[in-house]
Order: C-alpha cells, then structure tokens, then sequence
C-alpha cells in the first residue's frame, strides 16, 4: 500500500498529462461522415447474403433457342462464316494459307521424326487437325499442325513402346514403323478424347496453374530434348532406344561415345542444310519491311535438298539416310488398339493438358494484341490444308531423296526460339526470384525426368512455392500518413507515423492454417510486448494473491476458533472414553472440517471476484509493466477466406491482448469474409460487430475517442 500511495501524484499527473494530449489528438482525428462499425454499414447498406444461383438448373432447361445457342458454341464456323467479308480478307487469307502450307510442308516432314514415325504421317499431322479447327477452332491467327513439344512427347511414348532396337540386334523397321504408327494413334484418340472432356467440363482453368516462367522453362528444356533427339540424324548414328528418367543423359552419353562412327557425308548436308536455312532468316528478319512475304527458305532448302541428293546420290555413294518412300494418297482410317489404352492413359492425359494450355495461352496472346475475344477462326486454315492435301496426293512422293539430315537441320533452326529463352535466368534473376526458382525447377525436373514427370513436377513444386509464399508474407505495422486518413508501413514510409495508443497491424496475406500461427507471433512481435510473458506473470502473482489471502483466511479462522474455546480447558484426552464418543468427536470434526472447507471455497471465490476487480488485477496494481497503447487494430484487407484455424487465432488474439487490457478491433474486412466469420460463429457476446470498422481509419479514430490512458514513454517489457 506504501509504494501504491507514493506513487499516487506522480500517476495522477500522468493521467492527466495523457487525458489532456488525448483531447489535443481528437481534434485532429475527426471525420466527415459518422464512423461506420460493421453493423452501422450494414444497416447503412442493407447488407445481405447474395442470392445463390443454381447454374443446373439452366444446364437441365431444354429449347429451341437453347440447342441453336449450343449448335453455335460448339461449331463456331456456322457464326463466322455467313459474315465473312469477302472482299477485304479472301485474298489475305489466301496468302495466309500458302504461307502456311509452304512452313507446314517441311516442318511437318521434319517433326515425324521426332515422333518417330514415317514422314508422311507429319503431312497428315498438318492436313487433319487445320482441317477441323478450321471448323471447331476459336483463334484467328492460330495455326494448328505439327508442335516440336507435342512430336517430342509423342515419340518418347512411341520408343518406348515400338523400341528402335532390343537387346542391340536390329529388328524390322517395317514391322517397327507399323507398331509405332498404332501406338501413336491410339494415343492420339486418348488425347482427343481428354481434351474433348476437359473442354465439356470447362477445365480451362487449369492454365492458371501453369505459369510463365513454369511453361518458357518446360518448352526450353523440351527444346534441348528435341535438339538432343536429332543428334543422331545430324551425325548419322544407330542409337539405343531409352525411355523413363534420366534417358536424355544416357542419349547424350551415347552420342559421345559414338563420335568416331559419324558419317561425314551426313555431318557434312546437316551443316550446309544449317547454313542455309540461318542465312534465309537472317535476310527475311533484315529485309522484313522491304519483302512482301518472307523468303520460304525451308522450302527451297528442302527442295535444293533433295535434287542435290537425287542426283548425286548421296544415299549410296555417301551413305546419308533418306526420307525414303512417301505413299500417295490418304491412308484410310483404322480403329485404335483398345488394349493399349491402360498404358497410354497416364501419357495422353499430360499431353492433353500441354496442348491445351499452349494452344489456348498462344490463342490468348494473339487475342490480346489484335483486340479480340478468342471465339472465330478464318479461312487461311483451310486454305493452307487443302494445299496440304494436294501435296499428299501427289507431290508426297517426289521427296524420296530428301535427306533425313536436312530435316533434323530444319528442327534444330527452328529450335533458336525456344533456346533463347535460356537467357530467362538472368532477366528473372533480377525480376522476381522465386519465378526463377520455378523455372530452374522446371528445367531441371523435364530434363532428368522427361517431359511428362517433368510437368507434374514443375506444377506440384510451384503450388508448394505459392503456399510457403504465404506462410511467409510481409507483416508491417501501419502508422498515417500526415493530413490523410491513409495508412502505411512505418518501414517504408519514413512519413508515415505510428498514432500513439494505436497499433495497427496488417499481412500481406491471408490467414489460414498454413500461416496462422506465423501472424499470431509476428504480431506479439511487432507489438513490442511479450504478450505470453506477461500473461502467464500475471496468473502467477494473482495465484499467489488469492494463496496469501486463503493464508490469511485460515489464520483468522484459527484465531477466532481459539477465541471461542472455554479459558483453561484441558487439551488431554480420556482413555477411557467410549468408542461411541470418539465417534460422535470424530463427527463434529469432520463437520468443523467441512465448515472450514466451505469457508476456505467461499474465500477461494472471494479471492477470484477480487483478482477480477480493476484494483487488484490490472497490471499496474501487480507491479507489471504496462504496453505503450491502449488498443490494437488488425487490417484484414487481405484476407479473401478464413477457416477454422483462423477463427480459433483472431478469438486468441482477442482474448490474449485483453489480458494485458488492450482491445482489439479488426478493419477492412469484405464482404465475404464477414459472412464466413458469421457462419464460423466467431461473433458473440465478447466479440461483435462493432468490432469490426469499415475502414483502418474508422478504427483508429474510435479507439482515440475510447482510450486507456498509457504511459508518457514507451516501456519495455523484460522478462524477471
């Protein structure tokens, strides 16, 4: 009591000292409008639940007008093509479409091999599917047809199962070609038919999961496969077939080892067929503005190709393998091998999902720098398929000379694209680190793990990333900005001051179960307080309180027992007293005892009451130090859900700052996540809405107006 009243004057004249630079603050935070707590704005509002919409029910409506909108969607052709200005795009598309073909020819002879199968079947690869996208498709500028990623992940399926070679004997590459063109249309059936489920399903979001860096890093290491799968046709080797994890390193081993057998005839037309090609793409890029369509320098390549071959005869005198026979004509349809389906699903699902999301990110990109929605396609498409068509029914056959060199020559040029995008490291490096870490991840798992694992890979790595991203975000504690009502991070804006008695904290993220606990302690951290210290100081001295006065208690009641006992009476005991006395003795005993008993509950209790009143219990009355502000503001603006484990840490919060007589407000919140708050039952007698402010400024201006005066400097909290 002594140090209590010493120090009574100088606690008054701080109280009065704080009180009187409160009312100076309150001028200065005064608003225009009342401040709106949760429930003002809500009834200021009219707030309710939006009504919920059952989308089936519009799925299961059946009309006239309904199948003719579907007809439509489905077959966007029947849109388009009615409205399609004659005039000003035909003989656009026209030279659209030769265009096309005049690339498509070459590369579609080129990327069979990397699906290793015939060339042919990349004739048909780059006449079929312009065809019906001509039909179905939903991009002007897209071109669909042979894709070095796509031929790359189709041959990795078909040498794995149509090897080139078992146990190093040669085996029939008639035999051989007809299994792996099985193969690879009952993969291409599977594919069809995921990607045909995945667009009825809607599953376009699974782009989103693919990121930029994720997909430049996959199609830059699927580049180095492609450019490693032609290694043997530029040195003119015979390789082992090897599949699964870690086969491009076994390739590429085994190219070295086979150097000395490169034949140089080979060597030789792949360099020249280089050369060439690199020249033309050099001149189109310097005379872009001067040419009126690029010079088709892989068409006359092939075409000087294959007359230098046909009439040197580079096949036999040199040895440099050739296309070989071409077939004219189309091959007439054949139904797949079912019994192949449980091998190729795993295969067809990823492939599914790798040209769905290319195709519809390069669709996306086109779209966005034309100014258009990606629901129409022209013309060229079909254009560019018939002159394809033309060439398989009658020109196919001329090239049976062209060079397999010339072709792998082509591929490999066409590969600087996607190579440059190694230099994404650097640009990354200064950018954004954590893309770089998802590219390099990506890189890394597609080149030792091939292109499939590689995928799963690189997705499941870069949602891991996105998760520990929040478990780690940016805690800040706010102060405002002078004569405004913004706030931001003291850290940053050397302006921005913190309002004395306030702290306002605020993450960057939202809170749930991953990053819950990291908020709690970043916040007790933040606040300059060891929150748990103090708490658990303060259950001891009031434990010790309410013992002292059980203590007292005791020794009262003894005292006043001892007062009420008759002056001299003996404290012996007669032996020969009866049992029975010495039961009935034991008796009132035992019913003094329970007396006491309840005597000492009813202290216990008293005890309890007391520790709870402001005098006894507050921290300054323990002799504990006091924190330097009075309530505490958590900005949820961040915050998109909330689950269980949140509800659970904001209710802590609450119940862990009041301890140390600080309240807490909350801020910001939407919509939304008040009605998961509402729905989690986090509101309740202690907690309620009008906890919760519209805005941080809102908050803070109501804490000014009720506050707990708080001492004149800030004090420190050490441990005893």
């Amino acid at each position: 009591m002594g140090l209590a009243d010493a120090s009574g004057p100088r606690d008054t004249q701080a109280l009065l000292s704080a009180t009187q630079a409160m009312d100076l603050r309150r001028r200065d935070y005064h608003m225009e409008r009342p401040l709106l707590n949760q429930e003002h704005l809500e009834e200021l509002g009219r707030w309710g639940s939006a009504p919920r919409t059952h989308q089936w029910r519009t799925w299961l409506q059946c009309s006239r007008a309904r199948a003719y909108a579907l007809l439509l969607q489905h077959l966007p052709v029947l849109v388009w093509l009615p409205r399609y200005p004659v005039r000003d795009w035909l003989l656009g598309d026209l030279l659209s479409g030769l265009s096309v073909a005049i690339m498509q020819l070459p590369q579609g002879l080129a990327y069979a091999l990397l699906a290793g199968l015939p060339p042919v079947f990349g004739l048909y690869s780059s006449f079929y599917p312009v065809f019906i996208y001509f039909l179905f498709g939903t991009s002007r500028h897209i071109s669909v047809g042979t894709f070095a990623v796509m031929s790359v992940m189709v041959g990795s399926v078909t040498e794995s199962l149509a090897p080139q070679a078992l146990n190093d004997s040669m085996i029939n590459e008639t035999a051989r070609d007809a299994a792996r063109v099985q193969v690879a249309s009952t993969l291409s059936v599977l594919v069809g038919l995921f990607q045909v489920g995945l667009g009825l399903i809607h599953f376009g979001f699974v782009v989103t999961y693919l990121s930029e860096p994720l997909v430049r890093g996959y199609t830059t290491a699927a580049a180095v496969q492609v450019f490693v799968s032609q290694l043997k046709y530029v040195f003119g080797l015979h390789l082992s077939s090897h599949s699964g994890p870690l086969s491009l390193i076994y390739t590429v081993l085994e190219v070295c080892w086979k150097l000395p057998q490169s034949k140089v005839g080979t060597v030789v037309t792949a360099a020249v067929a280089g050369v060439v090609l690199v020249v033309v793409k050099l001149l189109n890029d310097k005379l872009q503005q001067q040419l009126p369509m690029p010079i088709p320098g892989e068409l006359l390549t092939l075409i000087g190709a294959t007359g230098i071959s046909y009439g040197m005869g580079l096949k036999h005198r040199f040895e440099v393998d050739v296309v070989g026979n071409i077939p004219a004509g189309l091959v007439p349809p054949v139904a797949p091998n079912t019994q192949l389906f449980s091998k190729l699903v795993g295969s067809a699902f990823t492939i599914a999902v790798v040209g769905f999301a290319i195709a519809i990110s390069l669709g996306k990109i086109f779209a966005l720098r034309h100014g258009y929605r990606v629901d129409s396609n022209q013309v060229a498409g079909a254009i560019s398929s018939l002159f394809i068509l033309l060439i398989i029914v009658k020109l196919g056959e001329l090239f049976h000379d062209l060079p397999k060199a010339v072709l792998a020559a082509i591929i490999i040029v066409n590969l600087k694209g996607m190579l440059r995008q190694l230099s994404d490291m650097r640009s990354l490096w200064k950018a954004n680190r954590a893309d770089l870490l998802i590219w390099l991840v990506t890189f890394t798992a597609t080149i030792l793990l091939n292109l499939d694992l590689g995928l799963v890979v690189a997705v499941i790595f870069s949602l891991l990333l996105v998760v520990v991203r929040t478990q780690m975000p940016h805690y800040s504690v706010l102060g405002q900005v002078p004569d405004t009502d913004i706030y931001r991070d003291v850290a940053e804006y050397s302006e921005a001051k913190e309002v004395r008695g306030v702290k306002v904290f605020r993450s960057s993220a939202t809170v749930y179960f991953a990053n819950a606990e990291f908020y709690s302690d970043a916040l007790k951290q933040r606040c300059g307080v060891d929150v748990d210290f103090l708490i658990s100081q303060k259950k001891k001295l009031l434990k010790k309180q309410e013992q002292l006065k059980l203590k007292q208690l005791q020794k009262e009641e003894k005292l006043r027992k001892q007062a009420a006992s008759p002056k001299g009476a003996s404290v012996s005991i007669n032996v020969n007293t009866s049992l029975e006395d010495m039961r009935s003795n034991n008796v009132e005993d035992c019913k003094m005892m329970v007396s006491s008993g309840d005597k000492m509950e009813d202290a216990t209790a008293n005890g309890q009451e007391d520790s709870k009143a402001p005098d006894g219990s507050t921290l300054k009355a323990l002799g504990l130090p006091q924190p330097d502000f009075h309530s505490l503001i958590l900005d949820l603006g961040a915050l998109s859900f909330v689950d269980t484990v949140c509800l659970k840490s904001l209710k802590n919060i609450f119940h862990d700052f009041r301890e140390i007589e600080v309240e807490v407000y909350m801020a910001a919140c939407h919509s939304p996540v008040v009605s998961q708050l509402e729905a989690g039952h986090f509101f309740d007698a202690s907690i309620t809405k009008k906890h919760l402010f519209a805005s941080v400024h809102d908050a803070v201006t109501f804490a000014l107006q009720h506050p707990r005066p708080v001492p004149d400097s800030p004090v420190s909290v050490t441990r005893l």
